[in-house]
């Protein structure tokens, strides 16, 4: 592989490439890697911007919100002046300020059964920072589907979870709906805003997701596909789950029922 770096590339990214599983090559991966961040809140801001200052070369946010005082106390992609610009604007203009040479690309939409499928094609890996059942399902369903490894992370209160799914390779990966079959009814998980979260416990979740992307990217480590790492932040402690592929998955098994995305359109 041919190392294609500016001088002040090589400066910026030296403490990458003395590491023996990165060097040359796993950065040059990086630079030519693609990943879409789903939402520009507080998993999305923290493992945005890692993603950019790491020096992925392409890098979507999706988002279809503005700025609210009460995102300021977790999502720090975004300050004081933000406030009622678009998400996605606010944490591109702190991703380009962290570091230039990155490309920043913009969707400012919330993500639905008609265009998930086309946005989802432009990108090598999905990462998954919303905060509804909604579209996580969706993102689950449709990185199944185009092929694409989806890296997901949630948080609530002072608990948080990452996994890796891909089971578009086959046994024994598993899906998101091997874990969860369908979402839960309306308002028997509270949201963020009905139950609270602390800010830091987010920026612990987007920074692990943002590590196991760029891990995949470059494929080093061993991925969390088949595993949950559930953190629980007051008592300091991180359990890491196995989780087996499901027989009986309503999406990846062989008797799956879900055949497309139109359980998705209402």
């Amino acid at each position: 592989m041919d190392f294609d770096f500016s001088d002040s590339e090589i400066q910026r990214y030296a403490r990458h490439i003395v590491l023996k599983d990165v060097g040359g090559t796993g950065q040059m991966k990086l630079k030519h890697g693609r990943v879409l961040v789903v939402g520009a809140g507080g998993l999305g801001s923290p493992l945005a911007m890692y993603l950019a200052a790491a020096g992925v070369g392409t890098i979507g946010i999706v988002d279809d919100d503005v700025v609210e005082l009460s995102n300021l106390q977790r999502q720090i992609a975004h300050g004081m002046g933000d406030i009622g610009t678009p998400k996605v604007d606010s944490a591109r203009a702190t991703m380009l300020n962290m570091n230039p040479d990155v490309t920043v690309q913009t969707h400012q939409m919330r993500l639905n059964a008609k265009n998930v499928q086309d946005l989802i094609a432009q990108y090598d890996v999905i990462a998954d920072g919303s905060d509804n059942f909604e579209t996580r399902f969706l993102l689950n369903d449709a990185c199944y589907f185009a092929g694409k490894t989806l890296v997901s992370g949630a948080a609530l209160r002072f608990d948080g979870q990452v996994s890796t799914f891909k089971a578009h390779l086959g046994a024994p990966h598993p899906c998101y709906r091997c874990i969860y079959h369908a979402p839960p009814p309306a308002d028997a998980i509270p949201s963020c805003s009905q139950g609270g979260v602390l800010g830091a416990v987010v920026g612990t979740i987007g920074g692990m997701q943002a590590t196991e992307v760029l891990k995949e990217l470059m494929g080093i480590g061993d991925s969390l596909s088949g595993q949950l790492v559930i953190v629980d932040a007051l008592s300091a402690s991180f359990r890491k789950i196995r989780v087996p592929r499901d027989p009986g998955c309503p999406l990846c098994s062989e008797s799956a029922t879900i055949k497309d995305l139109s359980c998705h359109e209402h």
